[in-house]
């Protein structure tokens, strides 16, 4: 099955969640066009007061749609844009994807893998136990979080749901994601 956007968001004001749209416009260097969150600098208020001239690493974020029917699972119903996501995606395992990795949205758009988005306790705003659920442990004991991956925004574009999504994986050694 081909890797495929499913949704796309945006949220003008610094609210969790983000309204689901027909299309977004990706800017180089910026993010999401009309997104709060956009910008060269950071732009999500716990960072901007620990340091406002840091680089915004957090430009675009993206959630694996597979999330919302391991969330289903546990009773915990989420819909697209709910956990402020910009891009909704199915088909691709968003976060095994190592540090670095390109992703083609559509005809134009690519964004560059940065890190993992951090679950906070906002999610259980959203819905009791959503941050917990989103936490998990591998077999060697790690800490897995489910929250989505962020990027920066390499090349501009509009994107739709419906758009293929195509992976081009770092040269060389590759770091796996932390959170960022």
């Amino acid at each position: 099955m081909p890797s495929t956007i499913t949704s796309v968001s945006l949220s003008p004001e610094h609210s969790f969640s983000k309204d689901v749209k027909p299309e977004i416009a990706l800017i180089a260097g910026l993010g999401v066009e009309g997104d709060a969150h956009a910008g060269v600098t950071v732009r999500h208020r716990y960072r901007v007061r620990k340091d406002p001239t840091a680089p915004n690493l957090c430009q675009v974020h993206l959630i694996h749609e597979e999330l919302f029917a391991e969330l289903a699972e546990q009773r915990i119903d989420v819909t697209a844009g709910a956990m402020g996501e910009n891009v909704t995606t199915r088909g691709i395992d968003l976060l095994a994807l190592p540090r670095g990795t390109r992703l083609a949205l559509g005809d134009s758009a690519v964004v560059e893998v940065t890190g993992l988005r951090e679950p906070c306790a906002q999610l259980d705003g959203l819905s009791p136990g959503l941050m917990k659920a989103c936490l998990s442990r591998s077999p060697t004991g790690e800490l897995v979080r489910k929250a989505g991956i962020m990027a920066i925004v390499i090349s501009s574009g509009t994107i739709r749901p419906g758009d293929c999504i195509v992976v081009h994986l770092p040269d060389g050694p590759t770091l796996p994601l932390y959170p960022v």
